[in-house]
């Protein structure tokens, strides 16, 4: 059974082992594919793990020999599923690998707000506190969370435990999400788009990308935000309007946007957010830890292994 991996690199960039999907077949590495590649490079393989590469419906007409796609991420966008589907492809990827990642990360950038200990830490390593008259000094206002009210828009995994760290801190949960109001946790509200972008000092995008949710975030959802709340993407990048986002961050209609996603990545150097200086932008790692890496690697051979027994699981097609 050949195995051809397209984009290895950022899920194992050499500090992890591919040993157990080597034990499942004759196994192939590439750590980036150019589209131009991806036919030639997997023309031989049954089994074909991308994550970023996209495996479209003319990319499945040129590999009769496909039998399954394995998504190395959770969202499985890069692949023709209907297509696959059609031709009796399994399609899999791995849920949930991330979650403790993830809203570690949301709640990097918020503090990173709120205290800005990297502006201090640099300001003290060229010597300003040795110098300052008095026993302290601050350039922003510090902010305390609690007390502040937290929305989320969407209730999976790791929104969910988003909200769950947000309660902890004291604030005050507000969500938009498919549940029933009376199944959600003690302390959380049920809330519409509308009361979310009028109520919430925090707002934070844990939804999944959609013909609805695609712009969710947009010249008329802005405007009815506070101009001092703080909003947060670590789900997919085109849920907000770059633009848009840019352009009240400028106008001061908004206050701070903290992002891990944008809609292109990399972005272009033109991408106004990326000079704003109320945007704190990482580069997509939320989901890269090495913890979370091991689980997306361990999973990810769970999910070859049992479409080899003839029992798949995280199926996707």
């Amino acid at each position: 059974m050949k195995i051809v991996i397209l984009d290895g690199y950022t899920a194992n960039p050499g500090d992890l082992s591919w040993k157990g999907l080597e034990e499942l077949g004759e196994l192939t590495v590439y750590d980036r594919t150019k589209p131009s590649e991806t036919v030639a490079r997997a023309a031989d393989a049954e089994i074909v793990l991308t994550n970023k590469v996209i495996i479209s419906r003319e990319v499945m007409d040129q590999l009769p020999r496909l039998r399954y796609v394995g998504v190395l991420a959770t969202g499985y966008n890069v692949v023709d599923t209907k297509a696959a589907h059609e031709r009796g492809i399994t399609v899999t990827n791995v849920p949930a690998y991330s979650t403790e990642s993830v809203a570690q990360m949301v709640f990097a950038h918020l503090l990173t707000v709120t205290n800005r200990t990297e502006h201090y830490a640099q300001e003290n390593r060229q010597g300003r506190w040795t110098k300052n008259p008095d026993f302290c000094y601050w350039d922003f206002p510090h902010t305390e969370l609690a007390g502040k009210t937290f929305g989320v828009v969407g209730l999976g995994n790791i929104g969910l435990r988003v909200a769950q760290i947000a309660r902890a801190f004291g604030m005050k949960v507000k969500a938009l999400t498919s549940k029933k109001a009376e199944t959600l946790p003690a302390g959380f509200a049920k809330a519409s788009l509308e009361e979310l972008l009028a109520t919430s000092d925090i707002l934070s995008l844990h939804c999944p990308l959609t013909d609805s949710t695609r712009h969710l975030i947009n010249a008329d959802t802005l405007r009815l935000m506070k101009p001092s709340a703080i909003l947060i993407n670590t789900g997919r990048g085109p849920l907000i309007d770059d633009q848009a986002v840019a352009r009240a961050l400028a106008d001061r209609q908004l206050a701070t946007f903290c992002a891990d996603v944008l809609t292109e990545e990399p972005p272009k150097a033109d991408n106004p957010l990326l000079t704003q200086p109320n945007a704190f932008i990482t580069p997509h790692i939320a989901w890269a830890s090495k913890e979370a890496r091991i689980r997306l690697l361990q999973v990810a051979t769970e999910n070859v292994r049992a479409f080899l027994d003839g029992k798949p699981i995280n199926t996707v097609s």
